[in-house]
């Protein structure tokens, strides 16, 4: 039974220089992996066209409602998490979008949306609860 996983982001010079590459345990390389997931955009790795997320379709959408984006997002993360993390179970996805400002120093401040994804499962092989929360801000608004 495999007990270490690879961390990410995976260090190739180790491996080509043969030396010890960094490890991690089961939930930890979950985690990692639904980070790729998620900064991942669909047709980014060439070998599998659908893995990633819709996260970055809606990037620069500031024109559709905060409940369609969040709905688009949600779907898309169950749908592409059920399908590439074989090790999660029973897989659901909470997203809160909620805009903040950034001043800067000059006149000008920015507005962005944040969006804090929760993701809850059960780990397969354990059937231990699993839990973990990604951020992101999309659409750069200024004004």
């Amino acid at each position: 039974m495999v007990t270490s996983y690879y961390k990410l982001p995976l260090d190739t010079f180790k491996i080509v220089k043969n030396q010890e590459v960094e490890s991690c345990d089961l939930k930890q390389s979950i985690v990692g992996y639904i980070h790729l997931i998620t900064t991942s955009y669909f047709g980014e790795c060439t070998f599998d066209e659908s893995f990633g997320c819709s996260i970055w379709n809606v990037d620069f959408d500031n024109l559709t409602s905060t409940n369609k984006l969040r709905n688009t997002i949600s779907e898309s993360l169950v749908e592409s998490i059920v399908s590439q993390e074989k090790r999660l179970k029973k897989v659901t996805v909470e997203v809160a979008i909620q805009q903040e400002e950034f001043k800067n120093r000059g006149s000008l401040n920015r507005i962005k949306k944040r969006v804090d994804i929760k993701v809850n499962g059960v780990v397969s092989r354990t059937n231990e609860q699993f839990s973990c929360l990604e951020r992101f801000y999309i659409a750069p608004l200024s004004f």
